[in-house]
């Protein structure tokens, strides 16, 4: 099995081979033909420099000698070709012999597919409109190149060969750093996934990608981590808490059972009632798990209907006027006047969730101390707020305040509760499609705004 850098690293290797070489062979042939026909097109101004050097002659001389011309031999020998120079009837007046080039050290380094084979073009010498002679000039091949364009082409072959080379050399290294880019965070985060599933819930990934999809991995991965580290603290503190609300009214129940059964205490009918109440909170905590556990698996029903909220909160708040009076607190309640608080939902379970928050808000703030009910509407919400000045909720303790049996710190666990009402608070807020936001200080109270679509 082979890694995702090492992979990456051979899918550029042979990809980058394949186009250096296409390239080459492309430049190469283009560089070649392009340089060919420019070869062909300086033959031919070279052959008609040849017929217009001849017209010259025979104006100079008004005939054909031995002699006519015959200066041109040295280049055309220099140059791989064959001058004849034929008479109006085409007999030869002079000539060069082909074999005399064919085994020159020129033509034997030229690279032509063609060159052992001689051809000849014959061209008409005509002066002031008449003929006068004719021209042949031979070569063993199509393109006639001397040692300079011979040795011009070599180092233009050589140079893409080179060029190749090098860019090869440099892919590879592009390559290999590049496919360490890619590989190393999947790397880390393939690494990280193995640790979670192992139960190592502090691992995190810190190798940061310019590359968004990797980098919005990371970043997911990351915070994975963090829920089901989240998770694991909260189903370790759910099973402790569950097992300190159960063991406290047994251990109860259990010390003063065995302390009547001993004769310490005796069997009265107020401690008989006292040790009932612990049985029915008992109840009470087992009835509370059972109502969560139906609203979560969403078995429990519900009565839609329309609500109207403002005389809901009216009636509630009217209810805790006297509770509240009894422990010294202040009860405000305040509505925005000329709106519509109409909304669809089921009333006994909406007046479970304020009756709750309120009850929460009496508990946790002292004597002396105030509470205010706001409702009104912000865009196409109707909101019911409900803010105090207690002793409010410590930041850390912010989020697990809507888990199962969460009791916050110590001075909050002094105070009578299961820790099941926010969780239920909670999940009647959305089977009716709202939300709930806390905010929150330590010693300066708890806002709570709960958030309602309009009917």
């Amino acid at each position: 099995m082979q890694t995702i850098r090492k992979r990456l690293s051979i899918l550029f290797f042979t990809c980058s081979i394949g186009a250096i070489l296409l390239i080459t062979v492309f430049v190469n042939a283009t560089i070649n033909d392009k340089f060919n026909q420019y070869m062909l097109d300086i033959q031919n101004k070279r052959e008609e420099r040849i017929v217009s050097y001849f017209q010259e002659i025979y104006k100079r001389d008004g005939k054909w000698s031995n002699n006519s011309g015959s200066e041109l031999m040295h280049e055309a020998y220099m140059s791989n070709y064959c001058l004849t120079l034929l008479d109006i009837n085409k007999k030869p007046i002079w000539g060069m012999e082909p074999d005399l080039i064919k085994n020159t050290s020129h033509l034997n380094t030229m690279i032509v597919k063609d060159n052992g084979v001689y051809n000849s073009k014959r061209f008409e010498i005509i002066v002031n409109g008449k003929l006068v002679g004719y021209v042949d000039i031979g070569q063993y091949s199509s393109v006639l190149l001397s040692e300079e364009d011979i040795n011009f082409k070599t180092s233009i072959n050589k140079s893409i060969i080179i060029s190749g080379l090098v860019t090869l050399s440099i892919i590879i290294i592009l390559s290999l750093y590049f496919s360490k880019q890619f590989s190393s965070p999947i790397k880390e985060v393939a690494n990280m996934s193995v640790k979670l599933s192992e139960g190592n819930f502090n691992a995190i990934s810190n190798t940061q990608s310019n590359i968004k999809e990797l980098e919005n991995l990371r970043r997911s991965v990351n915070i994975l981590a963090e829920k089901l580290k989240y998770q694991d603290v909260l189903r370790k503190r759910l099973v402790s808490d569950i097992s300190h609300e159960i063991r406290t009214p047994l251990n109860v129940l259990q010390n003063n059972l065995e302390a009547m059964i001993d004769g310490v205490f005796p069997v009265t009918e107020e401690r008989l009632n006292y040790l009932n109440e612990e049985v029915i909170r008992f109840g009470s905590l087992l009835n509370n798990l059972n109502t969560l556990k139906e609203f979560e698996t969403e078995s429990i029903k519900l009565n839609f209907q329309r609500v109207y909220l403002d005389q809901l909160m009216s009636d509630i708040c009217e209810d805790f006027y006297m509770a509240a009076e009894n422990k010294g607190i202040r009860l405000h309640y305040h509505i925005e006047s000329n709106k519509s608080y109409d909304i669809t939902g089921d009333k006994d379970k909406l007046k479970q969730v304020f009756i709750n928050l309120i009850s929460n808000a009496l508990k946790f703030t002292e004597e002396q101390g105030d509470i205010w009910v706001s409702l009104y509407t912000h865009n196409k919400n109707v909101i019911v707020e409900i803010k105090d000045n207690g002793i409010g909720i410590k930041k850390e303790d912010l989020a697990f305040i809507f888990e199962r049996l969460y009791r916050g710190d110590k001075s909050r666990n002094e105070i009578e509760g299961s820790g099941i009402g926010l969780t239920i608070v909670k999940n009647i807020i959305q089977l009716h499609s709202g939300n709930i936001d806390v905010k929150s200080e330590e010693g300066r109270g708890a806002t709570f705004k709960v958030a309602f679509n309009k009917f």
